[in-house]
């Protein structure tokens, strides 16, 4: 029997081969509410290099998409005033399965549903390779974080605060 080639076809994925986009797959038992700790120790990589992908929105309700550490939070004055806006904050769950087409816990910065900025911390594209998800829960890919920047067009801020 062949192996299998992939481990998954999301939409993220999708993109990434149609931009013929280096990835790696790397699935895992998926814990409710185990968040970026659990994604870290099952594929046995540093949090650090784990990126959480967050919807948010700022005083108009526009959604954007949030890159940061697992380790970290965002410091959400600090991204409103880098990004020009007065106030950012989270979307609601429901809200933001609305605008990515993803569920929470499984949300990619690739292939959303709508078309949002992104902003990444900076910090982020110094590391030599990251896990984001693809598209699933319990699914991250490993890629080089310039991918970010040439495929979502991420802009870097520096929002970070420890977790």
């Amino acid at each position: 029997m062949a192996k299998k080639e992939h481990v998954s076809v999301t939409q993220a994925t999708q993109l990434l081969r149609k931009y013929k986009a280096e990835f790696t797959e790397h699935p895992y038992a998926y814990e409710e509410h185990g968040g970026t700790s659990v994604s870290a120790r099952e594929l046995g990589v540093e949090e650090h290099h784990v990126v959480k992908t967050l919807v948010m929105q700022d005083e108009a309700a526009k959604p954007m998409i949030v890159l940061m550490h697992g380790d970290k939070k965002v410091s959400t004055k600090n991204l409103a005033r880098q990004i020009g806006c007065k106030s950012v904050e989270p979307c609601k769950p429901e809200v933001a399965q609305k605008h990515s087409g993803y569920l929470i816990g499984g949300t990619s910065p690739f292939g959303t549903k709508k078309t949002m900025p992104v902003y990444v911390e900076s910090s982020i594209l110094a590391l030599p390779k990251i896990y984001i998800n693809g598209g699933q829960r319990g699914y991250l890919i490993g890629i080089a974080p310039g991918l970010l920047e040439s495929l979502l067009r991420a802009r870097a801020v520096e929002c970070a605060l420890d977790e």
